[in-house]
């Protein structure tokens, strides 16, 4: 026999490549960090000899879930300013309210905390654009938590940065310099918004993505209003600036994307961009809708994210599935535009191809690191089982989720977080909420 570190074997394994299988009673081998084979659990058990076997009957075996844009952090900042428009949230009471906090203590309890409910979620990856992200990688880095970290760039200061200049050097000097190499941290630029980058920035990240092979993660067409004072301040669209400054390609990463005409989804699909869709966000900001289906339908890669939990107002990846799902269909008008399997693709392989990492994670395959993440179907809410890929998106909920292993190793076990303590982490968000939510002294 064949010795592995890690057998799993599961009731159904979804490997979401290929599209729309599921492939039932099979086991996964893992050795060091990545997936050596998949087979039925049959034949793995007179195959190999696993240091560690988990046996896993009436569970769905997915790859870890890849959450395409968020900000880790402001999971501090969860409930602060509610039901309010986006310019209204951001300027009143989000700007002012990290003027005052952000630093680096408060990055570091916030991004614990939310790799902490990522991980119970079964997100393994998650795709980050904040200030101070040296602390969002450090911390990723020690829990072993896989990270794409944006290397923000705004024209105006902050506590972490003077102007862009600083912005960019910083963020290559601290996050991409800094952790070249790692297996689990990767980099990407992040300028916010075409509305908070002039072009002498944008044209420098244009120019450094380029040499370095990094994405370029972005808010874009976010709202009508934001696309309207755009054109009466540059004479055109925010994406017609971003093709005009050579930003518009394969590396591009841009969220949103709620405004969005016919030719604007034709250009994308040439340029070979990416779309990051947080349907919930959107929603709750009454931002507008993303046309999944058409961008789909055009042949665009469409990851997932949950955007800030200071806007959705969690890291719950399933949630967005599942209304990322039935909003598509009300938006197009089609029961099949948005099925659960490309829903599901959406919110892991899509995710990863988006960040640059789709041929290291997103999909259950050989050779693959082994991001991977169990869901145990037999509770009452799941039953029966007709089809395991249906009731991921229609009926269950990161609730369900029992294990997530990233590159091999257990970050969550039946449930329980394997290097988290999650009364301590409680107990520091209850603290930096007394202190947020304090009156300010003159």
């Amino acid at each position: 026999m064949e010795t592995v570190d890690l057998l799993i074997s599961a009731r159904w394994v979804i490997p979401v490549e290929p599209d729309a299988v599921v492939l039932e009673h099979h086991a996964v081998a893992v050795r060091g960090r990545r997936i050596v084979d998949i087979l039925p659990a049959s034949e793995a058990a007179q195959k190999y000899r696993a240091a560690e076997h988990h046996e896993l009957p009436e569970h769905a075996l997915i790859p870890g879930l890849v959450n395409a844009h968020t900000h880790a952090a402001m999971s501090l900042m969860r409930g602060i300013a509610d039901d309010l428009p986006l310019m209204t949230w951001l300027q009143s009471h989000i700007w002012p309210t990290e003027a005052r906090w952000v630093g680096t203590e408060f990055v570091r309890d916030g991004t614990r905390l939310a790799i902490a409910e990522m991980l119970r979620g079964g997100t393994t990856c998650f795709n980050d654009m904040y200030f101070f992200p040296e602390v969002t990688a450090r911390v990723a880095a020690t829990l072993g938590m896989r990270a794409s970290i944006g290397m923000i760039v705004v024209d105006f200061p902050s506590a972490w940065a003077r102007d862009a200049d600083e912005y960019i050097a910083r963020g290559i000097d601290e996050v991409f310099d800094a952790h070249k190499g790692e297996g689990l941290i990767s980099a990407c630029f992040a300028p916010h918004a075409p509305y908070t980058v002039s072009d002498a920035p944008l044209a420098r990240i244009r120019n450094l993505a380029d040499e370095l092979d990094r994405p370029v993660h972005i808010h874009v067409h976010e709202t009508r209003h934001e696309v309207d004072e755009h054109v009466a301040k540059h004479g055109m669209r925010p994406l017609a600036r971003l093709d005009s400054l050579g930003l518009l390609g394969p590396n591009l990463v841009a969220v949103h994307m709620t405004q969005l005409e016919d030719d604007e989804i034709a250009l994308l699909a040439a340029r070979g961009a990416s779309v990051v869709h947080c349907p919930q966000s959107n929603l709750k900001l009454a931002s507008g809708f993303c046309p999944v289906a058409r961008l789909l339908d055009a042949g665009i890669n469409v990851a997932l994210g949950t955007d800030g939990a200071a806007s959705n107002n969690d890291l719950d990846l399933w949630d967005e599935m599942r209304t990322a799902a039935l909003l598509a269909k009300g938006v197009a008008g089609r029961a099949d535009a948005l099925p659960a399997h490309a829903a599901l693709r959406m919110a892991t392989l899509a995710g990863a191809r988006a960040l640059g990492l789709g041929e290291e994670i997103g999909s259950i395959e050989v050779g693959k690191a082994a991001d991977l993440v169990a869901v145990d179907l037999a509770r009452i809410e799941t039953q029966p089982v007709y089809d395991p890929v249906s009731h991921l998106v229609y009926a269950a909920g990161r609730e369900a989720v029992s294990h997530a292993w990233i590159a091999g190793q257990a970050k969550l076990v039946d449930g329980e977080l394997t290097q988290l303590d999650g009364r301590e982490i409680m107990t520091n968000a209850a603290a930096w909420a007394a202190r947020i939510a304090a009156p300010e002294r003159a």
